[in-house]
């Protein structure tokens, strides 16, 4: 592993544990997804989220991460991100759902994030949800060598404003590795004045997560100290992947056939 900026550039080996890591985070995700319907407490996503972390022999990368009391983070309708899996919250038509989760392979995390629709849901939310996984894949097309780090927050940016919604601006992206969170910080919009980013670099492994709202940016967060709601209580949506930079272009890292 080397250093260039700050930024750990990862060998073979690394990105093949990191490719591992982000599979078996896919497959979890893959198992989330399948049991959204009406009626399902999100508690239960929890609850899948612990056995199958169990059953693949790895640990949950949120868990105790600052604290974060749950393996997943599960967010419904206004909330952006960071929500709380809960016994008492039932899943009902119309609602979107956010599932955010990784796990620790080997010493090497995954990280990744899924909306998913509940039942019949309003055009807007369909909208949204789109858009929002859109964004992250011109981000991703946009991580490559020759570019630099704002060229992924530029096509993030230039799709979401041209369908009318709006970046949340207090999360970003970030580096990947044998930690959570690395630099780069990977912003969802070109900051003014920010001159010129990071050059992408071969092995550099980055997790780039979208996070858009149909109304303002604008986030509180709850007395819990984690829960990011939208202060006009609109709909947010999160897509998340994680990749790694070849020569040629970005890879993603968190599909299930790679676990």
């Amino acid at each position: 592993m080397k250093k260039f900026r700050g930024v750990f550039i990862k060998n073979e080996r690394e990105i093949e544990l990191l490719r591992k890591a982000n599979g078996i985070t896919a497959r979890i995700l893959d198992e989330l997804v399948a049991n959204v319907r009406p009626g399902v407490p999100t508690m239960l996503f929890e609850d899948i989220c612990q056995q199958m972390c169990r059953e693949y022999g790895v640990k949950p990368a949120f868990q105790g991460y600052g604290g974060f009391p749950y393996a997943l983070c599960c967010s419904v309708n206004e909330t952006v991100v960071h929500g709380f899996p809960s016994k008492d919250h039932i899943l009902a038509d119309g609602d979107i759902v956010s599932f955010d989760m990784g796990v620790v392979y080997e010493g090497f995390h995954g990280d990744s994030a899924r909306t998913a629709l509940v039942g019949e849901v309003s055009e807007e939310a369909k909208h949204l949800s789109r858009v929002t996984e859109e964004c992250l894949h011109l981000g991703i097309a946009a991580a490559r060598p020759g570019n630099d780090l704002y060229a992924i927050s530029a096509a993030v940016q230039r799709h979401a404003e041209e369908e009318g919604l709006h970046i949340i601006r207090r999360f970003v992206g970030h580096g990947i590795g044998a930690r959570l969170h690395e630099k780069p910080e990977i912003p969802n919009f070109v900051p003014e004045g920010a001159g010129e980013g990071v050059p992408l670099k071969a092995g550099m492994v980055l997790a780039i997560e979208p996070m858009l709202a149909v109304g303002t940016h604008e986030v509180e967060i709850l007395s819990d100290g984690w829960t990011a709601n939208m202060r006009d209580k609109k709909y947010a949506a999160h897509w998340e992947h994680s990749v790694v930079i070849h020569a040629d272009g970005a890879e993603i890292l968190s599909l299930a056939s790679n676990a």
